[in-house]
């Protein structure tokens, strides 16, 4: 029972990391696609139909260019950076819940990696330990831009992760629970309200109830990807690079591959926390009329969707959004979205209260 067990996680782990790579690997195609759309020119178009196997292109670049290392006296910490960085933005796959279980060959397994009721703690653990591999990339590249870059990230990442963490708390507060596949059941089925005779019904997800909290997070999870409008830490147009300004090969792959990986992650977290994960209207019909199995393959697809539409935006808002200020970040961060999450906590203890919830 035992080995059926570990076996069963072992391959739920390798097909959730073979499709983490293999969305990463395509959102940078998609993303030079949407680029060309937006900017009203071609994107890649040479390397395959329509341009599909660009990303393998750039993978074997990466693999066959010459792997420079600056001189400096930290190369072992030059190296450890990167690989610390990608490290990281794959373990907080092991916690998303990517649907209900699933019955085949009339083994039942669960669609998810490692169900432990502290899931969201993990993930703000694993996050935060993120920031030392581009803050040590920068440090031991022995360039000045390379560390101004780290010391942007690692302040912004700090400041953002405060206001995350609070606006998350008021969704903790309504669901009762740290566990991200209970947060996802709690959301299932539909909230009814009535107004003056008017019954209307919409689903029960927790941006409904706490659209606060989704667009702190949500503003959140663009500055710790790092993306525009707040891709300081990179910075092409002051920093050079930003903090792998003296990477080359596959550990500058890398920290860009990360970055993708850290947006998909972040997606699915958005996803399952604020918009019902794998639940959507008529899963019970599908459930009761066509079988478990159907409505368990369906939700996965659809908290897919829900993923891919949230990474569509994170590229929408880079070509569209200039990028900020210094100084408007760290205010925005400090002086804006940290007393609206405290103030959302408070409210909804009120709530709470006031409701008997």
């Amino acid at each position: 029972m035992e080995s059926a067990f570990l076996i069963e996680k072992g391959v739920i782990i390798l097909v959730v990391f073979g499709i983490t790579m293999l969305i990463a690997l395509y959102s940078t195609f998609a993303e030079r696609v949407l680029a060309g759309y937006f900017q009203d020119r071609l994107g890649p178009n040479r390397a395959g139909p329509g341009g599909l196997l660009q990303p393998l292109a750039d993978g074997v670049k990466m693999f066959t260019k010459e792997d420079f290392i600056p001189d400096t006296p930290n190369k072992v910490l030059f190296i450890l950076g990167p690989g610390l960085a990608m490290t990281t933005a794959l373990m907080t796959s092991a916690v998303i819940p990517w649907g209900r279980q699933l019955t085949l060959f009339g083994y039942t397994a669960t669609l998810q990696a490692a169900d432990i009721n502290i899931a969201i703690l993990y993930v703000f653990g694993v996050i935060s330990i993120g920031v030392y591999g581009i803050m040590i990339g920068g440090w031991a590249s022995n360039n000045k831009f390379s560390l101004l870059g780290a010391v942007r990230a690692s302040s912004q990442m700090i400041s953002y992760e405060v206001a995350m963490g609070l606006s998350m708390i008021a969704v903790l507060m309504v669901s009762g629970s740290l566990s991200m596949h209970e947060i996802a059941e709690n959301q299932h089925g539909f909230i009814d309200w009535n107004w003056h005779g008017h019954k209307f019904a919409w689903p029960s997800w927790y941006v409904f109830k706490q659209p606060l909290a989704f667009l702190i997070f949500l503003i959140c999870a663009f500055a710790e990807t790092n993306r525009t409008p707040f891709d300081l830490p990179e910075c092409e147009s002051e920093l050079v690079g930003g903090y792998h300004t003296e990477y080359s090969s596959m550990k500058l792959g890398f920290f860009l591959f990360a970055e993708y990986v850290n947006m998909f992650i972040s997606s699915a977290i958005i996803a399952i926390v604020f918009f019902g994960g794998y639940n959507y209207p008529g899963m019970d019909w599908v459930h009761n009329h066509i079988g478990e199995n159907m409505a368990t393959i369906v939700g996965t697809l659809v908290l897919f969707a829900k993923i891919f539409f949230f990474i569509f935006f994170y590229m929408w808002v880079r070509w569209t959004v200039p990028r900020f200020r210094y100084d408007q970040l760290m205010n925005l961060g400090w002086k804006i979205l940290m007393p609206l999450a405290i103030l959302n906590i408070v409210i909804t203890g009120f709530v709470l209260i006031a409701t008997g919830a």
